[in-house]
């Protein structure tokens, strides 16, 4: 998932005034990147790719010649049939789906859970509704974003209805007006190895377009829509003792987690309309009676969904590329930004050429890339597997936050696709590492380089990575943490370890957990076998702790002495560490006449000095100036000019230090 542009540019701009002005004149040169964070465009970015004026290709879609795959990549437990109806006239979906779930663990299991998403939008008392305050990002739930799932029938194969067995649970909060979550007792256990099917019918009355799903006039935005099997963890998984399931309700910060399958969809809608949708087409669309019916299939993913419109403007290529074997890349454009195409496949292919050479392969034949219209922002910016959804066409002529949000959400393909982590309970594991991988891209392709110190300054309250999504204060302090943070833990780990030995960090890491559900333990044991090293004290403090790693000059004591008869100043430059340890600290100080030398404080004590004699006193200390510490949230008290007196520096570095809090918090993310 992306966040907005324009939030984060000004987030960016007040937070790169204020560290001018708290670090001072002369020091602001050592430190300061010569790019901005350029999540859109600006006067100092590189043209984008030029912008085709072709018209897209709106032929019909056809099926090609695909067929499942010959072996399994991963272990599929569940399989889902499903047939679904958009009443475009009263924004109703009307599906009946047969599910099959095979037990996958070792013990007999007596009752399933069913995520029940849409329920989100039933009232304003749900706990999404509650934790979010009706918005998520820039978008604000209105008095049409309301909408839920009712379900008709529940029918086991032996002909019982199970309807009357269902319960709603809420076990993370005990919400009793949230049903996104329910619990279903079986008529018969499942026993390890065993299977049971159940076919049910269900309504989905859609909201209007807000956080994933719903419609905008005829757009629609179906995620997480359909009544979804939780995911049963078998002992192991996750470094679980006992199996059982991982079953959450829908939270405010919270997105998805679930088992792998097999998928076949069966997507009715009016007859004007295209559908993009995971997977691929298993046959070409049929129209009848004013209705076309598309059907889709997709094996070895977790989760599936569809967007419709009239409006679509259709068009695909076929990439072929080192560790992409072929894939259609399938673009639904909105008109606003027809003449943008050129754009949007840019940004796919080099993505997936990107990801594809530094961690593995993209085994799928599908990317779809939906681009929804104007007024459907709560639908843009989003990840679902083989399918993303681009930042909605606002503006004719955006700047690089398309070819951002594109590269992000294909990232995801990776993190929340491949390797499915869990996003209720560690949901670092994925928004981290895409945006690592996302800054990764835009610097590779697009010279675009994030402005890595004043990131750090945006951490105001950090938190602990490893844990789960709604532990979070609100929104703006996850985001803080799962995206930005943990994304400048990557970076930590990389500027310790090396480049390339993080390049192999992250493709043992994918090749080994592919389809598997790690954890954070498990992350943590690829880092310490690449790269040989103990990584207890970096992940107990950044990680499964909330610690930062703020190094000071506290003080610049200066006292006149006699040396070889011939008068000289001692300096004593004074610092303080507080939270953890990263390394060595490069410390820099500057002499009244001009001249500067470099000394290392090995910062493995919470306090220390350098002692210089020189015939000039110092006029000016800096700690870190190349910002190697990227957990050094607290960029005011690096730097500190010997004759400012103490008093005066502290009341200056607390008004800064607040200032920069009180901008933060009414931007937010």
């Amino acid at each position: 998932m992306q966040f907005s542009a324009r939030t984060r540019i000004a987030l960016a701009a007040a937070a790169a005034v204020l560290a001018f002005a708290v670090i001072g004149q002369d020091f602001r040169g050592a430190w300061l990147s010569q790019y901005i964070y350029a999540s859109a465009s600006s006067s100092a970015d590189p043209k984008p790719p030029g912008q085709s004026a072709a018209k897209p290709n709106s032929a019909p879609e056809t099926a090609q010649k695909e067929k499942p795959k010959p072996a399994a990549l991963a272990r599929r437990v569940v399989e889902y049939h499903i047939d679904v109806r958009l009443d475009a006239e009263s924004k109703t979906l009307r599906g009946e789906q047969t599910v099959t779930w095979t037990n996958p663990g070792a013990k007999t299991v007596a009752e399933l859970y069913f995520h029940l998403y849409p329920n989100a939008f039933e009232s304003p008392l749900t706990t999404f509704m509650r934790e979010s305050g009706g918005k998520l990002r820039n978008d604000r739930a209105t008095p049409e974003s309301v909408g839920g799932i009712t379900l008709h029938s529940i029918i086991a194969e032996d002909g019982e209805n199970l309807l009357p067995r269902l319960q709603y649970v809420s076990p993370d909060d005990g919400n009793p007006n949230d049903r996104t979550l329910a619990r279903l007792r079986l008529s018969q256990p499942v026993p390890p190895g065993g299977s049971v099917t159940l076919r049910m019918r269900f309504d989905v009355k859609l909201p209007r377009v807000f956080a994933r799903m719903g419609y905008a006039g005829d757009f629609v935005m179906a995620g997480q829509w359909y009544p979804k099997i939780a995911v049963y963890e078998t002992r192991g998984t996750r470094g679980r003792k006992q199996e059982g399931w991982n079953a959450h309700q829908y939270h405010g910060n919270s997105e998805f987690y679930g088992d792998f399958g097999i998928f076949s969809v069966k997507i009715r809608v009016p007859e004007n309309y295209k559908t993009a949708a995971t997977g691929f087409l298993a046959e070409t669309p049929k129209i009848e009676d004013g209705v076309k019916t598309y059907h889709y299939y997709a094996d070895d993913v977790h989760d599936f969904a569809w967007a419709a419109s009239p409006d679509f403007l259709y068009s695909e290529e076929s990439y072929s590329a080192k560790g992409i074997p072929g894939v259609r890349i399938k673009l639904y454009l909105d008109p606003l930004h027809a003449h943008l195409r050129e754009r949007y496949m840019h940004a796919a292919k080099s993505s997936l050429a990107k990801y594809a050479e530094w961690y593995g392969a993209y085994p799928y034949t599908t990317l779809s890339i939906v681009v929804p219209p104007k007024g459907a922002g709560g639908a843009g910016g989003m990840e679902y597997p083989t399918l993303i959804t681009a930042a909605s066409a606002e503006e004719e002529s955006p700047g690089f936050e398309l070819e951002r949000t594109v590269v992000h959400e294909i990232a995801h393909q990776y993190w929340y696709g491949m390797v499915a982590s869990n996003e209720f309970e560690e949901a670092w594991l994925d928004e981290g590492f895409t945006s690592y991988a996302e800054d990764k891209v835009m610097d590779a392709i697009y010279g675009i380089t994030p402005n890595l110190p004043v990131e750090a300054v945006w951490l105001t309250d950090p938190a602990p990575l490893a844990q789960v999504s709604w532990k979070y204060r609100d929104h703006e302090h996850y985001a803080e943490n799962v995206y930005l943070r943990a994304k400048l833990v990557l970076l930590g780990i990389e500027r310790r370890a090396g480049e390339r030995k993080m390049r192999s960090i992250l493709r043992t890491y994918f090749q080994t957990y592919k389809f598997k559900h790690p954890s954070t333990r498990d992350f943590q044991r690829v880092v310490e076998k690449v790269t040989g090293a103990d990584w207890d004290d970096y992940f107990d403090a950044f990680v499964y702790g909330g610690q930062a790693a703020d190094v000071a000059i506290e003080s610049i004591r200066i006292s006149p002495v006699e040396s070889d008869d011939r008068r000289a100043y001692e300096s004593v430059v004074a610092l303080t560490r507080t939270g953890a340890w990263t390394g060595p600290v490069p410390v820099v100080l500057q002499f009244a006449d001009g001249t500067t030398s470099t000394h290392i404080w090995e910062g493995d004590s919470a306090s220390g000095e350098i002692r210089v004699v020189r015939p000039q006193p110092v006029a000016w200390a800096a700690a870190d100036p190349n910002r190697t510490n990227l957990l050094d949230n607290r960029l005011y008290n690096n730097f500190l000019k010997a004759e400012l007196p103490r008093t005066t520096r502290n009341r200056w570095n607390l008004g800064a230090v607040k200032a920069l809090e009180t901008i933060i918090a009414r931007l937010g993310w």
